[in-house]
């Protein structure tokens, strides 16, 4: 006699959704592997070569690699006379203070942005938005004439009151965005429980708005970091920063000097690359526009 195999137990519905999309899966794997690989690549060649260019003593087309090496690049840039370190401490110095200002401006603006709707709210949106839209110079320009008359011009203070202009929407419109997800009924109950408005912001507000603060202040420093005209406007050409010591060499053909300055000023790039990486991938509380998202 022969025996009839018994059938085997019939795939759940679970089971079948989860080989229908696993060909979906597999795509969208594919794709961000791709994706990864694509701003890797993006990234990693143009500064391994601007690493190789600026220990080139001799290079010439087509060569792979320089055909001499020579550290007289990086000589000069660490030397006094440079006025690359100078340069570097004002920057960080003005980028540290913008981003200050913007946190203590642009908090109680983001906040009522995003969890309150009132008349004219709409227009306070587009004129928080014009530097973005107008050229920053624009507005430089007019203020300089007061910073004259206050002493404000060759001042850090100065140069970073100048450099909210462009860097203070992205502040707020990082953290409106965490603002119109974010539930005010915690920091009530924290205080029917007796906090004080202190300890209900280190303790409820602050961890809950943590990531995209983070974000918000390292875009605004980024954006301090690479300001020029506006730097040259206000500082009166006597306040040097980061960007103003490289651009002399970008037009001048010294490619090795400039290589190893643009090495130092995508520094900070890189840095907010890094410690914003794990925070852009939380959702969407951090990059969602005004209002609700």
């Amino acid at each position: 006699m022969t025996s009839t195999p018994t059938p085997g137990p019939a795939p759940g519905p679970d089971q079948a959704v989860s080989e229908r999309l696993l060909p979906e899966r597999r795509q969208i794997n594919w794709l961000r592997w791709a994706t990864v690989t694509i701003i890797v690549v993006s990234v990693v060649l143009p500064g391994v070569s601007l690493l190789l260019r600026s220990f080139a003593f001799r290079w010439h087309y087509p060569d792979v690699v320089p055909g001499e090496w020579g550290l007289d690049a990086w000589t000069y840039t660490i030397d006094d006379t440079s006025r690359v370190f100078e340069s570097l401490g004002n920057s960080l110095r003005i980028a540290l203070l913008t981003t200050t200002l913007a946190l203590l401006v642009g908090m109680p603006a983001a906040r009522a942005l995003g969890q309150h709707q009132f008349r004219g709210k709409r227009i306070v949106e587009w004129i928080l938005m014009m530097p973005i839209i107008v050229p920053a110079l624009v507005a430089a320009m007019g203020i300089h004439i007061v910073f004259i008359r206050l002493g404000l011009t060759a001042t850090v203070l100065g140069v970073s009151l100048v450099h909210l202009i462009p860097a203070t929407p992205y502040f707020v419109l990082v953290m409106s965005s965490v603002f119109a997800n974010y539930s005010p009924a915690l920091e009530e109950t924290a205080r029917t429980l007796g906090a004080n408005k202190i300890r209900v912001f280190r303790y409820v507000t602050l961890p809950a708005i943590s990531s995209g603060l983070l974000v918000a202040c390292l875009f605004t420093f980024l954006i301090s970091w690479s300001q020029y005209v506006t730097t040259v406007l206000i500082g009166s050409g006597i306040l040097i920063t980061l960007p103003m010591v490289l651009f002399p060499f970008l037009g001048q053909g010294n490619a090795a000097v400039a290589a190893s300055i643009t090495l130092i000023f995508v520094a900070p790039a890189v840095m907010v690359l890094i410690l914003t990486s794990r925070s852009l991938g939380r959702g969407s509380t951090v990059m969602g526009g005004f209002g609700k998202v």
